[in-house]
Parts: structure tokens; C-alpha cells; sequence
């Protein structure tokens, strides 16, 4: 009669045992799984509509830096084979009298300048970009960020463009004259004028100038931008990496 006592508790024991494991072990998987949750990028319907505009404004912001900082210097424009500034197109199209006459010197000496003046004028456009980038609306700002991958440069094109040549031309006017670039310009349609036979022309340096930086501002914003939507690494502050981490598309 012990012994079948003694085996009926050892059973219950048993029983107990393997249902406290089973226990154990779910409990243990519950709380990896909840480890595993928190671990992950939120989605886009865990962030808050604060935080998607900041995390965008802080992305622009960075990115115009990152451009301004790249351009605004020297060579900036001058050796980047991408948005280098040519002489303008009439200028190219009578180069070759130019030579003839003896200003090839002055026309490589110009096209340095145009580049300078771009390169002088575009740290002067960072204000302008950031004051563009606070004001942003809600509904801009969510378009942007549900938007392509350019979705921010071409709403800066599109809203900016006028605003920032508006802002931007004394500037440039101003950079065109500190490099003497205006001077030069001035020599070599005087001379090239004053030949018989030829159709006088005039180039407006300030507006052309001030249209190749924007260019070459713009499409640097556009490799920012998507760098940042898709390059983690490009992510550099903690708001970034958990907005732009949970952007799937």
C-alpha cells in the first residue's frame, strides 16, 4: 500500500514538474518575443505626426548643410565636373572669333570667375533654405515625406525657385563684382563688339550665374535627400534613424 502511495506522489511530482516547465518555457518565449518588438523599427503608424515633420525638417536641415558645406568653398564648383558653370551659351557659340582675337586667356579667366562667384554665393543661401525648411507646412511636410525619393527638392524648385533668385541676386551680383568677373565679361564684349561685321551681344552674368548655382545646389539636394531615405549610415542623429528607419516603400 506504501509503495503504491510513494509511486502516485512521484507521478503527481512528475506531472507538476513537466507542467512548471511548460510554463517556464512559454513564459521565457513571451518575453523574447517582446524583447524582439521593442528592438525593431516602429512603423509608420507608431510615429506621431510630430514627429515625422521634425524628423523631416532635421533631415532638410542636415542635408543643406551637408550641400553648403560641399559647394560653398573653394573648387566647390570650379572641379566638379557635375555642376562645373560653362561660359555662357553665346559666349561659347563665338569662342572661336574670341581666340582670333586674342582673348582666350580672358574667356578661361571668366569661366573661373562664374564659378568663384557660385561658390561665394552658396553659403549665403543657407539661411534662405533653413528659414524655407521651419516654415514648412504640415501638409507640405507629409506630402514630402510620403513622397519620391526627391519629393523635398522638388517642392523647394517649385516653391523656392523665385524666392531664393529674389534673395540670392544681390548676392551673386555682389560676388560677380568681387571677382572681377563683371569687369572681365565687360573687356571682352567691348572688343569682340567693336569687330565689323558682327552681331552685338549681351549677357545678363547675374541672372545666368545665379541659375547654375541654384542648379548645382538643387542636385546636390536631391543626392542628400536620398541618401538619407535610403542609406542608414547617412542617418546621424537618433530622431532620423527612428523616422526614416520605419520609412518602407
Amino acid at each position: 500500500m506504501k509503495k503504491i502511495t510513494i509511486l502516485c506522489i512521484l507521478s503527481l511530482l512528475v506531472f507538476i514538474g513537466n507542467l512548471y516547465c511548460g510554463w517556464l518555457e512559454k513564459g521565457s518565449q513571451y518575453l523574447k518575443n517582446m524583447s524582439n518588438q521593442k528592438t525593431t523599427h516602429p512603423s509608420k503608424s507608431q510615429l506621431s505626426t510630430t514627429e515625422i515633420i521634425n524628423g523631416l525638417k532635421e533631415a532638410l536641415k542636415v542635408g543643406t548643410e551637408n550641400v553648403v558645406n560641399k559647394l560653398g568653398k573653394q573648387d566647390g564648383f570650379l572641379k566638379d565636373k557635375a555642376i562645373h558653370i560653362p561660359l555662357p551659351e553665346k559666349l561659347q557659340k563665338i569662342k572661336n572669333t574670341l581666340k582670333k582675337i586674342g582673348l582666350s586667356n580672358q574667356l578661361d579667366n571668366l569661366e573661373v570667375k562664374l564659378n568663384r562667384a557660385a561658390e561665394l554665393a552658396t553659403p549665403k543661401a543657407k539661411k534662405l533654405f533653413l528659414d524655407a525648411i521651419s516654415s514648412m507646412s504640415i501638409e507640405d511636410a507629409n506630402k514630402i515625406y510620403k513622397g519620391p525619393d526627391d519629393a523635398a527638392t522638388q517642392y523647394f524648385k517649385s516653391k523656392m525657385s523665385e524666392p531664393l533668385k529674389q534673395e540670392m541676386k544681390p548676392i551673386v551680383e555682389e560676388t560677380l563684382n568681387k571677382v572681377a568677373a563683371v569687369q572681365t565679361y565687360k573687356n571682352i564684349i567691348s572688343k569682340y563688339n567693336s569687330l565689323p561685321f558682327v552681331k552685338p551681344i549681351n549677357e545678363d552674368l547675374t541672372s545666368y550665374t545665379l541659375d547654375k548655382s541654384l542648379d548645382g545646389i538643387f542636385y546636390y539636394l536631391a543626392k542628400e535627400e536620398l541618401a538619407i531615405r535610403k542609406n542608414p549610415a547617412k542617418r546621424t542623429t537618433e530622431l532620423l534613424k527612428k523616422v526614416f528607419g520605419s520609412l518602407r516603400k
